[in-house]
């Protein structure tokens, strides 16, 4: 059963300027030390494509937080993007691992499982989360 669904689309450049300001604590903010890692590692080259998919995803998810509490009449509590860590299965697709408020707030609604589907081409990145009670 879907519970909740959330898209966001990035501009790549702009995630980029975000993490470029040196005074800002954006990246400790919004990503894991395993999200940045995997980023400055990827094969392509382009970290910030990466990044910048993670990003979206994030927020997507609490954009999917926001439909499910709303369609169950509960106040959705703030999430750290932090709690929402873009993980890897054991075939290299994406997985969305919730952590602290957020693993909290998926057990509160009945959500099993939460997928997440990547996309980055040229100035963007994408991502859809979608929440789900298995069974």
């Amino acid at each position: 059963m879907l519970l909740g669904i959330g898209i966001d689309l990035v501009e790549v450049n702009e995630l980029a300027k975000m993490l470029a300001d040196r005074a800002s604590r954006f990246v400790e903010a919004t990503f894991t030390s395993a999200e940045v890692a995997y980023g400055e590692s990827a094969s392509s080259h382009q970290p910030m494509r990466h990044l910048a998919a993670r990003y979206a995803a994030k927020e997507a998810a609490i954009k999917a937080f926001d439909t499910a509490c709303a369609d169950r009449g509960i106040a959705a509590p703030p999430i750290l993007l932090t709690e929402i860590e873009v993980t890897r299965d054991q075939a290299g697709r994406p997985w969305l691992a919730l952590h602290g408020e957020a693993e909290r707030l998926a057990e509160r609604l009945g959500a099993d499982r939460a997928w997440v589907s990547l996309s980055h081409d040229g100035d963007y990145a994408v991502a859809v989360v979608a929440l789900e009670r298995m069974g």
